[in-house]
């Protein structure tokens, strides 16, 4: 038996329903007519659309949704997001609270056997990934604010810390709640400060261990500098590689930020978890990107931060990676130079940079049309919001993230994931997209059937703010199939003539498998 006759029917229509290379053969580069304008900016600005959301937005106009977008507190939340989210106890915590209840205070003894303290341990697993979890999901697909989302995504990923390594568990919710949310299309300074202070981010990069030589606390497991936050700081956060920084930078950075660190006493007492401990500080002066900076304490690290936000090579870094996001795989050197000016003549505002994007004519271009391909979390979300399928049940999409190569959180190194076709674009992956398709097809999907967080612990209860109780009311329809008319007319600008053809020639029971595996869906 041949592998072609082994697939499944679906999975076989599929694929002979064209190449899934983003070549897409244009006949002509008209302009794009509304209809896919909207979708255009659906599928940029947005997780791409739910039923309605094309004519919604055409009807507006793609002008007045994108002023919107970039206006995200004059959208409020629908209420019963709202709720969900306060329901969420763990994800409504500080990072304090969360040490305190979930870190080595609340550990058993040292008389306690192994497997009682492995059982501690994993109760984080347990009480707070899933909520956080819970929440991206939920945001990324109920949120109107869905550029917010989009930056919030992208940011995490610029930003990127590791949900596996030990500490970085309890607070990866509240550093993406806190801090990248509320600054994604703030200001990159703000936004640079904010993450350089959270222990999310200072555990992730050691910096919290990084001491100066010879300091007087300069000793056990704090014993001299770690260069790892300083390299990255650099290389990945701000200038990017090969931009005219030297080694004698990243030590020279280094020294200046020791001393920012985790005070684990402080927590303990209820206090914040960011300090600034002089003991372990490299009072000297330093030479950093040619200018001197004095020793004079925290201050250094600011001054460093200041500099960094507005060099040159930042903006153009930062400019490349969201033309890269939002335009074309290949960034484009015009744009990618008008948006770096536009970062430094605004001194990083974000939302200025991108309206200067989205009002370009790359962005527009029919040539950057339906060309990307989408990663695995915006495939995955956008199938979730195409269908209308209520996230009731985070384990499955964890799952197949998992299964596609894009755990959440789960990016073991500073660099985060990729967002480009070259990434993600291969055989087995389209298989395994075209799997989990097939399962929302039908209606059945575990994701839509309701499974209730774990149960929180009395003492994390008790200290979380009294939360709105959380409801799984089922979106309307759950339990029948998708319509498959609804789905082609809320997709209708990205079906490509002969892919309608042959999704309309299929029996009615693979048409919804044939639109969301097809390759007019998997790009935006």
């Amino acid at each position: 038996m041949t592998s072609t006759t082994r697939l499944p029917g679906l999975l076989f229509m599929a694929l002979l329903l064209g190449c899934f290379s983003t070549a897409q053969a244009q006949t002509a580069q008209a302009p794009l007519n509304d209809s896919e304008k909207a979708l255009h900016v659906l599928n940029r600005l947005a997780y791409g659309p739910r039923p309605g959301d094309v004519d919604a937005v055409r009807h507006m106009g793609v002008k007045r949704y994108i002023d919107q977008q970039l206006r995200p507190d004059s959208l409020p939340l629908p209420e019963a997001l709202s709720d969900k989210l306060a329901g969420l106890s763990t994800y409504q915590l500080s990072s304090t609270q969360l040490y305190q209840q979930y870190g080595p205070p609340s550990f058993p003894p040292n008389s306690a056997t192994p497997e009682e303290k492995n059982m501690a341990r994993q109760r984080a697993n347990k009480d707070i990934t899933p909520q956080v979890h819970f929440a991206r999901l939920w945001q990324a697909t109920e949120s109107p604010r869905q550029l917010q989302e989009v930056m919030t995504e992208f940011w995490f990923n610029h930003f990127n810390v590791f949900e596996g390594k030990d500490w970085v568990r309890y607070w990866n919710g509240e550093y993406e709640k806190d801090v990248l949310r509320p600054n994604a299309l703030g200001n990159f300074r703000q936004l640079l400060g904010s993450v350089a202070h959270h222990p999310a981010m200072l555990y992730y990069l050691d910096n919290w261990l990084s001491s100066g030589v010879n300091t007087p606390e300069a000793k056990g497991r704090f014993k001299g500098l770690n260069e790892n936050y300083g390299r990255e700081l650099l290389e990945l956060h701000t200038m990017g590689v090969d931009s005219g920084y030297t080694q004698a930078d990243v030590i020279a950075l280094t020294r200046i930020l020791t001393g920012w660190t985790i005070d684990e006493k402080a927590m303990k007492d209820g206090q914040p978890a960011f300090a600034f401990n002089p003991k372990r500080h490299d009072f000297g002066d330093k030479i950093f990107l040619g200018q001197t900076i004095k020793g004079n304490g925290e201050q250094e690290g600011e001054q460093a931060l200041d500099i960094l936000a507005r060099h040159p090579a930042t903006a153009h870094f930062v400019a490349a990676k969201l033309v890269q996001y939002f335009v074309s795989d290949k960034p484009e050197p015009a744009l990618t130079e008008k948006l770096a000016r536009r970062f430094l003549a605004t001194n990083g505002d974000i939302k200025a940079v991108l309206r200067t994007l989205f009002d370009s004519q790359e962005f527009w271009a029919r040539s950057n049309y339906q060309t990307q391909f989408k990663t695995p979390y915006q495939y995955v979300v956008s199938s979730l919001r195409a269908t209308a399928t209520p996230v009731l049940n985070v384990k499955p999409i964890d799952g197949v993230l998992n299964q596609l190569g894009q755990p959440l959180y789960g990016w073991l190194t500073p660099e985060g994931y990729k967002f480009s076709e070259e990434a993600w674009l291969n055989p087995d992956a389209l298989l395994r997209r075209i799997n989990f398709v097939n399962g929302l097809s039908n209606g059945k999907s575990p994701i839509a059937r309701a499974e209730t967080p774990p149960p929180v612990p009395s003492a994390v209860a008790a200290a979380a703010p009294t939360p709105a109780p959380i409801t799984y009311a089922p979106m309307p329809g759950y339990g029948a199939p998708v319509d498959p008319q609804q789905l082609m007319q809320t997709l209708a600008p990205a079906l490509e003539p002969h892919s309608l053809a042959a999704i309309t020639a299929a029996a009615p029971n693979l048409q919804v498998g044939l639109i969301l595996g097809g390759p007019d869906f998997m790009k935006r």
